[in-house]
């Protein structure tokens, strides 16, 4: 399942991250990698995601959202 696709107040976890290497390396160093926890928070209709990532509260657009993977 994709990030996009989680429901709001949900923990999953992620398990890959198919984005180019530039993004995926900005989510790395802000502490999104694989195996790490995520809270989706809110989310709008084909907007902004907001989730919680170690603490940390980020807003992602969709088209990262969907290259997230989580179980």
């Amino acid at each position: 399942m994709y990030l996009c696709d989680g429901k709001i107040d949900n923990n999953y976890k992620v398990t890959d991250i198919e984005l180019p290497t530039n993004i995926g390396k900005r989510l790395e160093a802000l502490g999104m990698t694989c195996g790490t926890p995520v809270t989706v928070l809110n989310s709008k209709n084909h907007g902004v995601l907001i989730v919680k990532v170690r603490g940390t509260r980020f807003a992602l657009g969709r088209n990262i959202t969907k290259k997230v993977l989580v179980g």
